[in-house]
């Protein structure tokens, strides 16, 4: 069966990687119904771009950033109730997908109807797998626990990022949207560990992306540099809100490892300890009482 697709992008001052990205989408073989491009109020020499592509894809300016979480929300929405296409593919905007991506995703959709999210191989521009999308598989694996780089079998996923994910509308109507609040950091966690409660997400091995990061390095707020710091406020209170949705264990587990990170940073020498201490803090006292609104999209 022939499954429509929408590709959504979120994209904030980053003409030239964006470039890149709706280029390659659009040179998918397995083609998409709709390309929603997200602009999180970027300057004018984007937006200028994006209004010469004129009917090849469907732009969406927003007023002020909203932050991926936002734009994401908006994009989603946009496929929910402007477009009657089957699934919905999300993405950031250095994110350069491969000619098949679309494809395998497709291949394995049509052979496992049962699925929530699907999530590709996300890989650096080295060809290894980019330490900012470490899939989380749900079976106990071998060694750290991490899926290997050399997986070929589909896996069951416990959540995914947000770079190149494919999910079910009959999903999203029954989840709502992405959650604009979270502004940054862990929305795409939360998004699909809520989608994995309706139905299993799997990781696609056979479908890969490449994402255009400037190192292939994950996110710490011991090592990040000082305007990244205030940053960590979001990362800290938008995983203690959903750690707190998880069941009993596993929400245990999420609740031990924030407070050995307090612990870690409390006994740590780092630079610029007090204020990354303060932010910590600040942030998982925050999400203890976090409780946003989730939005659903109306029915088109």
């Amino acid at each position: 069966m022939t499954k429509s697709v929408s590709a959504v992008v979120v994209t904030y001052n980053r003409l030239e990687l964006l470039k890149e990205v709706i280029e390659s989408i659009q040179k998918q073989t397995y083609p998409v119904s709709h390309l929603i491009v997200v602009d999180n109020a970027s300057e004018k020499d984007t937006q200028e771009y994006l209004e010469s592509l004129g009917d090849s894809i469907d732009y969406l300016r927003l007023e002020e950033n909203l932050g991926g979480a936002g734009g994401f929300n908006k994009g989603i929405r946009y496929f929910m109730e402007e477009t009657d296409d089957d699934l919905v593919w999300v993405m950031d905007d250095d994110t350069v997908t491969h000619p098949d991506t679309v494809e395998k995703l497709i291949n394995f959709a049509n052979s496992e109807d049962n699925f929530s999210f699907l999530a590709s191989d996300v890989r650096w521009t080295d060809g290894h797998r980019s330490k900012m999308n470490l899939p989380s598989a749900v079976a106990k694996l071998p060694g750290d626990g991490e899926v290997p780089e050399d997986q070929v079998e589909p896996l069951q996923l416990k959540n995914a990022s947000f770079v190149s994910i494919m999910i079910k509308r009959s999903i999203v109507e029954k989840i709502g949207l992405p959650i604009t609040d979270f502004f940054i950091w862990g929305d795409d966690i939360e998004y699909t560990e809520r989608a994995a409660r309706i139905a299993p997400g799997y990781f696609v091995p056979a479908s890969k992306v490449t994402h255009k990061m400037a190192s292939n390095v994950g996110s710490s707020l011991m090592n990040d540099g000082p305007n990244r710091t205030p940053r960590y406020f979001y990362s800290y209170r938008n995983r203690m809100y959903y750690v707190r949705q998880r069941n009993f264990v596993p929400k245990l587990k999420g609740l031990v490892k924030l407070y050995l990170e307090l612990w870690q940073m409390r006994l740590a020498k780092t630079e610029r300890k007090d204020e990354k201490l303060a932010v910590l803090k600040k942030g998982l006292r925050a999400g203890l009482t976090f409780n946003p609104v989730v939005e659903f999209a109306k029915r088109r």
